[in-house]
């Protein structure tokens, strides 16, 4: 059976959400942070070296990073395509380039954001850095999005989980005001039967 160790608060809610939208039958092992530094507990670098989540392990696999165990499930839990990119060389290479996008580029600002805040307020060199760029993100995601459903187009396939967390990770922030549309991308997403039954499992 597929096992998926997952971290409270943190990314990893949102494979947990892509397993019950695939219908995969998987374990949960769940993880606590630090109260104090919010940092992962030691028992996860047991599992992998880096300590951090989502990994999962199946059929002797042992695979981390979000966009590559989203990738892998999808191959092998998805044969036949309904959360994958439309037909064609340019509609694949659309959706892997949305697919790593949300950790490759969007989560480092928002990483420094998080950092400023926690330090008790502006941080020039962080938040000077960091401003600019989630508006620079959050403009293009919002500019993808238009009048659509999900980030590429009106079916949900696999960037819609990485970016999802990306936005809920803006929410959490303060920083979606100037963003409906992704406001309301995020409430639609987050209300999905397959999420509540994540969070029911995960959360709670």
């Amino acid at each position: 059976m597929l096992t998926i160790h997952h971290l409270r608060i943190g990314r990893s809610i949102f494979t947990v959400w892509l397993l019950e939208e695939l219908g995969v039958e998987y374990e949960l092992v769940e993880y606590h942070r630090n109260p104090e530094t919010m940092r992962a507990p030691p028992e996860l670098r047991e599992v992998h070296p880096l300590g951090k989540s989502p990994v999962i392990e199946d059929d002797g696999l042992l695979l981390s990073e979000s966009g590559a165990i989203t990738a892998y499930l999808l191959h092998k839990y998805d044969p036949q395509g309904k959360f994958g990119p439309d037909d064609g060389d340019a509609a694949w290479a659309e959706y892997t380039q949305w697919l790593h996008y949300p950790e490759g580029s969007v989560f480092v600002p928002l990483l420094l954001k998080l950092l400023s805040t926690r330090a008790g307020g502006e941080q020039p060199l962080l938040d000077g850095f960091a401003d600019p760029e989630v508006k620079l993100h959050f403009d293009h995601i919002s500019d993808k999005l238009g009048d659509n459903d999900f980030i590429l187009g009106e079916r949900i396939t696999g960037a819609d989980f990485g970016i999802t967390y990306m936005v809920s990770m803006a929410e959490r922030l303060g920083l979606l005001a100037p963003y409906p549309t992704l406001a309301d991308y995020l409430a639609r997403n987050l209300a999905r039967p397959a999420f509540q039954r994540a969070l029911e499992r995960a959360v709670e």
